[in-house]
């Protein structure tokens, strides 16, 4: 037989498998995160028909003469390029920008995948949706980030436990330009008790010269009291605060519980100089004893004392009652935040990544999963800009990065290599036909 026919035999073989390559990358230019794959080709067998030899004194040398036996696949090589990231909305899509997998697991195997269609299944787990596989990561506990990789669980249903205010800020500004606050009762309306209290609050001499301003806290129970501070100017450079006993003795607190007193110094310049007390204590029916720091804050940022309309107000407490898990979002480091009923934004887990060496040794397995292989090095898992240089975008979709114009190029190559090789045998043919007829 000729070599030439097994030769062409080889070409149609090879270019086929080429053409499988290609219309796979087509079938799949719109299936999550796919990476499209390339067919190289290399020669085959070469037949020695003369070894070559070394030139003799007077003579040149010769060269090996040889005859090809057709060509093989070289590589079936998968091309990692970023695809294009597609807008869904959805808070458990997730696409990565850069080179890395997620992690999903069955049981105590792992696979890498970059398709981030996730969904949370009956059990709270964050999963693949093409095979159930879960996604892993680290879980926190009470906002706290605890060591090990694992199943993500999202807990619906989760309750965080109500948070006591320990401290809130005081900012604005107290007017210096008013007058001293008159403890005298001047106006003389009703009973002459004499300090700061309601009747020297009446007074119309007393008008401008003190100021209030209250927050909600919250005890050990969750349980909402209103805290009110007044400010009152007591000198040049002096205020006194305390806190209304009468009104958290109205929402049932003990009155003999409750304390918050002190002088604010200031600078000649308006800024605060001193506070010679910041403290609110009181006692909840039932709840732990509570004390809150009222932070006065420095310079131009704290309570000031300026020429200007009073603007004292407390702000910024860090207490909150029990809540509820409402919804979760996703960061570009991929943290899973869970925003609860009481407004309170907890950390749930984050997103474990992937890097490998060789991303191209990788053994698909379907699904679009991965598998790690002989050559494609050991999983490096890191978090996103943390370990692992890609990040992750939440409400989004990686797209395939098959192109459709390489792909059709590819086909027309393809197909003509085909029709080529096909050629070949077809002459083949005829050469060992006219062959044939040689004995008639």
């Amino acid at each position: 037989m000729l070599r030439s026919l097994f030769a062409g035999v080889s070409g149609l073989r090879n270019h086929q498998v080429r053409m499988d390559v290609i219309g796979n990358n087509i079938s799949n230019v719109n299936t999550v995160a796919f990476k499209s794959g390339r067919v190289t080709f290399k020669e085959g067998f070469a037949q020695m028909l003369q070894g070559g030899s070394r030139p003799p004194g007077d003579q040149g040398g010769i060269n090996p003469i040889q005859v090809g036996l057709g060509m093989q696949i070289g590589s079936v090589d998968t091309i990692f390029s970023q695809g294009n990231l597609e807008t869904t909305g959805l808070n458990t899509d997730v696409a990565i920008q850069g080179d890395s997998f997620f992690v999903a697991r069955k049981g105590n195997q792992s696979f890498y995948t970059r398709s981030g269609n996730f969904q949370v299944d009956a059990d709270g787990k964050l999963v693949s949706p093409t095979n159930g596989f879960i996604v892993q990561g680290k879980v926190a506990v009470n906002g706290i980030f605890q060591d090990g990789i694992t199943d993500i669980v999202l807990p619906f249903g989760q309750k965080t436990a109500a948070n006591p205010t320990a401290s809130v800020k005081c900012a604005g500004n107290v007017d210096a330009a008013v007058s001293t606050f008159d403890v005298t009762d001047p106006d003389g309306v009703g009973p002459l008790l004499g300090g700061f209290n309601a009747d020297t609050r009446a007074a119309a001499a007393n008008k401008d010269s003190w100021t209030e301003t209250s927050i909600t806290t919250y005890d050990s129970l969750g349980t909402k009291y209103d805290v009110k501070i007044y400010m009152y100017k007591t000198g040049a450079n002096t205020w006194n605060w305390e806190a209304d006993q009468a009104g958290l003795a109205a929402a049932g607190v003990p009155a003999a519980s409750i304390t918050g007193a002190g002088t604010l110094t200031f600078n000649p310049d308006g800024t605060l100089n001193a506070a010679t007390s910041n403290t609110i204590a009181f006692a909840p029916p039932g709840a732990t004893a509570m004390s809150i720091n009222v932070d006065f804050g420095t310079g131009v940022n704290g309570i000031t004392q300026f020429s200007s309309t009073s603007t004292a107000v407390l702000r910024d407490q860090d207490g909150y009652t029990s809540g509820t898990l409402q919804n979760f979002s996703i960061d570009r480091t991929g943290v899973i935040t869970g925003s609860f009923s009481n407004g309170v934004n907890v950390s749930l887990g984050q997103i474990v990544l992937a890097d490998f060496n060789n991303a191209a040794g990788l053994l698909r397995i379907g699904d679009n999963m991965y598998q790690e292989s002989g050559n494609s090095g050991g999983a490096v898992l890191g978090f996103a800009l943390e370990g692992s240089q890609s990040t992750l975008t939440s409400g989004a979709l990686e797209m395939s990065n098959v192109d459709l114009a390489q792909e059709f190029t590819s086909m027309i190559v393809a197909q003509r290599g085909f029709q080529a090789n096909g050629r070949v045998i077809t002459t083949s043919d005829q050469l060992l036909e006219e062959l044939v007829n040689l004995k008639r």
